[in-house]
């Protein structure tokens, strides 16, 4: 059994029918998802150019929020941020604020973090563990 996390790209690839979240997740393993997360998945729910595209994605978030927990943003998470925003403001590397959250949340729990965004280094962090998923191709014209 994993401790995962699921990052917000997993879950847009999934809601998008471009990763099929059993080839991801175990049925075995303890996933959860951060209250961040959720916050960047709504925000793309909101910017839907369509009510039934709207629909579709909040529809998918409300079927995931059925199985998966969140966590929330607790006062030890926000220790292990600070951390973390300190350890990247040292060493001179720009970081997504949300992707710092994220990590902090993985950190604070003991968990890894699954995700297909490559480009926010999460492996470069200092006790922070990373899955990462082929980011799904574009599809084709």
């Amino acid at each position: 059994m994993a401790r995962l996390i699921l990052d917000t790209g997993v879950l847009v690839a999934a809601e998008r029918g471009k990763l099929d979240l059993s080839s991801v997740v175990q049925a075995s393993d303890d996933v959860t998802v951060a209250a961040i997360g959720i916050a960047e998945y709504l925000a793309g729910v909101y910017l839907a150019d369509t009510d039934a595209r709207r629909a579709t994605r909040r529809a998918f978030l409300e079927r995931i929020l059925e199985v998966v927990p969140v966590e929330d943003y607790t006062p030890d998470i926000a220790e292990h941020h600070a951390f973390l925003l300190a350890h990247v403001r040292r060493m001179g590397h720009k970081r997504g604020a949300h992707d710092l959250v994220v990590a902090a949340t993985a950190r604070s729990t003991g968990r890894v973090i699954v995700t297909t965004d490559d480009r926010a280094r999460f492996g470069d962090l200092p006790d922070v563990e990373v899955r990462l998923v082929p980011r799904p191709s574009p599809a084709a014209p």
